[in-house]
């Protein structure tokens, strides 16, 4: 039996995740505000603490499988700095603080949830997204209450895909034999999807989002993918960004990935990237 963790795991897709892996016969702990194994808030520096020391010590120091799902979403009301807290730095904070326990498992492997919204909403705020991948919660928090909630959900979901990309391949993780992917999952019928399309400003938005499908995805989908990663079968997985959202960001965005390797000369006639 392996031992999993996931966070958000009381409603919505964490909780999918969680139903998917114990009936695959994983031991799975959950972390949540209430309703889980772990209650904790994952917004506050305390809160993550306790967390990871928490999973840790039910685990006996050994985890094999990390989902981080805890989020929350933009409203017209919540200010732009709870989501810099709970999306990024609630993500990336536990994602590190329990790295040491999936390195002591066989064949450790953790999963981030991102958003499509990353890539086809506009208006991102690219400031909050640098402070965030700067490690500079404080600035980050600032910026993301001038910009909004709205403008900053997507900077938060940007910064994850980029902390996974640059970090996967690193010495930490695929160094240590460790797997570190991400999920992009577009409009999911979940509770933070609902309240999100019950506010006045954002609503009518999500109301409008092409969804070449023609209808939301369902917590069970993302859940199966995320079994996927975490299993032997998903084992050459490392810093993937996989989009699971009804084809949007393929119709929005149909050409501009995949993007083709320029080499260009970088100052001094060295060779790098466009």
């Amino acid at each position: 039996m392996t031992t999993v963790a996931v966070t958000g795991a009381a409603s919505g897709i964490g909780a999918a995740c969680a139903e998917r892996l114990a009936a695959g016969g994983h031991d799975v702990i959950g972390v949540d505000l209430a309703g889980s194994d772990v209650e904790a808030d994952l917004g506050t520096t305390e809160g993550r603490a306790a967390a990871v020391r928490a999973v840790i010590e039910r685990g006996g120091g050994v985890l094999d499988g990390l989902v981080t799902c805890a989020g929350l979403g933009p409203t017209s009301t919540r200010p732009g700095s709870s989501l810099v807290s709970v999306n990024y730095f609630g993500t990336v904070v536990v994602l590190e603080g329990l790295r040491p326990a999936l390195a002591r498992s066989a064949s450790g492997s953790a999963v981030a949830i991102g958003s499509n919204s990353a890539t086809i909403q506009p208006g991102v705020a690219l400031g909050v997204t640098q402070a965030c991948l700067a490690d500079e919660e404080l600035t980050a928090r600032r910026l993301a209450d001038e910009a909004g909630a709205v403008a900053t959900y997507p900077a938060t979901k940007l910064a994850i895909a980029h902390y996974v990309r640059s970090r996967a391949t690193g010495a930490d993780w695929a160094g240590a034999g460790l797997r570190l992917n991400a999920i992009a999952p577009g409009m999911v019928a979940t509770p933070l999807v609902d309240e999100g399309r019950a506010d006045p400003e954002l609503g009518p938005l999500l109301d409008a989002l092409p969804i070449p499908l023609g209808r939301p995805g369902q917590p069970v989908e993302i859940a199966a993918l995320v079994a996927l990663l975490l299993s032997g079968e998903g084992g050459f997985f490392c810093g993937s960004v996989l989009y699971v959202d009804g084809g949007t960001d393929a119709l929005l965005r149909t050409t501009d990935w995949p993007a083709p390797f320029v080499l260009a000369p970088r100052s001094g006639g060295r060779p790098g990237t466009a």
